[in-house]
């Protein structure tokens, strides 16, 4: 199969004489100047993550030849799932399983944040704005996943349930923008090499 049976045609593109609805959705956001005010404070925190050239090759993924991000949110991201499978199951004797999971997930979205505001801390413009929402949507979704993990210890399963299924639509809302970002909008850290066509690589 070749590069181009891949690549969506023009007239795919335009089909009924408009964008999708995720396209226009996206460039929404890229143009909507709510997420410029928290800009300053994640650009402060991002610079002191990235202030040494140590941290910055550890966190951009230098060592690894690109981004580090993509490939840790699939640590919590399936984690959750899994816990939701087994929570949507109904099976009582799973739930000790579900809420490990939903704990691991926590664990994992750590080092999968910081890297991914290392990555933003590189963004300009409406990447840069997307970025944003993108730690928001996946901020909130810490947050829900936090609160089921409470009430499943607190053995109050229908409610931790309920939380993570919020935590589920909030991580996939985040999961969206950070697609968009690193296929729509080519963000991403990425060694020198990369940058030159792959046959001449």
């Amino acid at each position: 199969m070749t590069d181009t049976a891949l690549t969506p045609q023009p007239d795919d593109a335009v089909r009924g004489g408009s964008s999708p609805w995720a396209v226009r959705i996206a460039q929404r956001l890229e143009d909507s100047p709510v997420a410029d005010r928290y800009d300053g404070p994640l650009r402060a925190v991002a610079g002191a993550l990235i202030s040494s050239p140590m941290s910055r090759r550890l966190l951009h993924g230098h060592w690894l030849g690109h981004a580090v991000h993509p490939l840790l949110t699939d640590v919590p991201v399936g984690a959750w799932t899994s816990a939701a499978l087994l929570d949507l199951s109904g099976r009582r004797e799973l739930r000790p399983a579900a809420r490990f999971l939903v704990g691991a997930g926590l664990v994992a979205a750590v080092p999968t944040a910081v890297t991914g505001l290392a990555e933003w801390g590189r963004t300009e413009g409406a990447a840069r704005r997307v970025g944003v929402l993108h730690a928001a949507s996946n901020t909130a979704a810490l947050a829900l996943y936090s609160s089921s993990f409470a009430a499943r210890r607190a053995g109050r399963h229908r409610l931790g349930v309920l939380l993570g299924l919020g935590g589920a639509a909030a991580a996939g809302a985040g999961g969206f923008l950070g697609g968009h970002l690193v296929i729509a909008r080519k963000v991403g850290s990425r060694h020198p090499v990369f940058d030159r066509p792959a046959d001449a690589a």
